[in-house]
């Protein structure tokens, strides 16, 4: 009883001190029990049990040297073909590098031409042909699906045209007209006689060809698109010009696309194409070379000079290039009396070669500008200037020279 009640006051006693005892006591405990841990390990020696799933040494070596002979025959292979495909031939090797790629499932084209061949080896990366294919790949598609359209529509009015046909009578068939039906054969004939007396006796204008190097592949194709556009109204015309495409290289790359476009039309064209300058052709005095950087502003049609346009599509924002070009000739230039007819907005004062030849035909045939000058873009400006505050304003610029 005397012992229960001394360790009764030993407890009471150090309780207060638990709270501060405890956690040393434990930490000390922990330390010993991972240092005895670090000692045993130390001493025991580690023991490897067999495992049967396991494959033996020599099996895994000869295993790894199979597959090491198996990938060098096989690079060997690849760099032999390749190699043999390049020495024999770059195309045949570019072929093979599509066919592989639509065997991967890329977005390829099924059919390519040489030309788009030659593009795509001149890719640096593989990133690039890869993004070339694509665009190919995408034009191809649109393609297929206009052609689908077309032959769709072309259906649909084969239907419409027989079901009129079943509907007409007899006395709707033995119907007589008073007019003349104009064929297409006829009306080219026309217009191919009036191109041949505009190639004799026609006023030229020229398109200056010798901007390909200004200008990337994209904006290219855009130029020769527009000098289609111009042809065909030039064509269509009273009175049409006698075209001239000066300083056109033979196989260059203004030549090649127009080939492109016209195929085998391009030798029947009613259109004058050399590699000669405009200079070498015609005198300089009677040159006028149309440019909007021109400070000359233009104001009448003069029907004894030859214009110049520069085939040149400038998205990359280099102003004064036509201009420059005119000074080091030593030509006169001109501008469009854009500011003094239009209430101008938004936008430079570039426009395209189809509109500069339609206002150039139009002036041509009545001289009013403000006929010609409806085929500037209406985005560009918000109407005509009226007549009286041009009159005004010219009133008051005359006052201000005289004083």
């Amino acid at each position: 009883m005397a012992a229960f009640l001394k360790m009764s006051v030993s407890v009471n006693f150090f309780r207060p001190f638990t709270r501060f005892l405890v956690p040393f006591t434990l930490h000390r405990k922990r330390n010993n029990l991972t240092i005895l841990q670090r000692y045993m390990s130390s001493k025991i020696p580690a023991v490897t049990y067999p495992n049967n799933e396991s494959t033996p040494p020599s099996e895994e070596l000869e295993l790894d040297k199979w597959k090491t002979t198996m990938k060098c025959s096989v690079q060997e292979e690849c760099v032999s073909t390749i190699s043999s495909s390049k020495d024999e031939d770059p195309l045949a090797a570019t072929r093979e590098f599509i066919e592989m790629w639509r065997l991967l499932g890329r977005e390829v084209p099924e059919h390519i031409t040489e030309e788009e061949l030659k593009t795509l080896m001149e890719c640096v990366s593989n990133t690039a042909k890869k993004k070339y294919l694509k665009y190919l790949y995408t034009k191809e598609k649109v393609k297929k699906a206009r052609q689908i359209k077309k032959e769709m529509k072309a259906a649909a009015r084969e239907e419409a045209k027989n079901l009129k046909l079943l509907e007409t009578t007899e006395e709707d068939k033995q119907k007589n007209f008073l007019f003349l039906r104009l064929w297409d054969r006829n009306m080219d004939i026309a217009m191919g006689w009036k191109g041949a007396q505009a190639m004799q006796f026609g006023q030229p204008l020229v398109f200056d060809m010798a901007y390909e190097n200004y200008m990337k592949r994209k904006e290219l194709q855009n130029t020769v698109s527009q000098l289609l556009e111009s042809e065909g109204c030039n064509r269509r015309n009273v009175d049409p010009f006698h075209i001239y495409f000066c300083n056109l290289k033979i196989d260059g790359a203004f030549h090649r696309e127009l080939v492109k476009r016209y195929q085998e039309k391009w030798d029947k064209l009613l259109l004058t194409s050399t590699e000669k300058s405009h200079v070498d052709l015609f005198p300089k005095d009677s040159i006028i070379y149309l440019t909007a950087d021109s400070p000359n502003v233009m104001t009448t049609f003069r029907h004894d000079k030859v214009y110049v346009i520069g085939s040149f599509v400038d998205k990359s924002m280099q102003p004064g290039t036509s201009l420059a070009k005119a000074k080091r000739l030593n030509l006169a230039t001109e501008c469009l009396p854009l500011d003094k007819y239009l209430q101008w907005e938004i936008g430079n004062k570039n426009l395209t070669l189809d509109q500069m030849i339609r206002i150039l035909l139009c002036l041509k045939n009545n001289g009013n500008w403000q006929e010609a000058l409806q085929f500037v873009p209406k985005r560009k400006h918000t109407g005509f200037l009226e007549i009286s505050q041009h009159s005004q304003e010219f009133i008051n610029r005359l006052k201000k020279a005289k004083t």
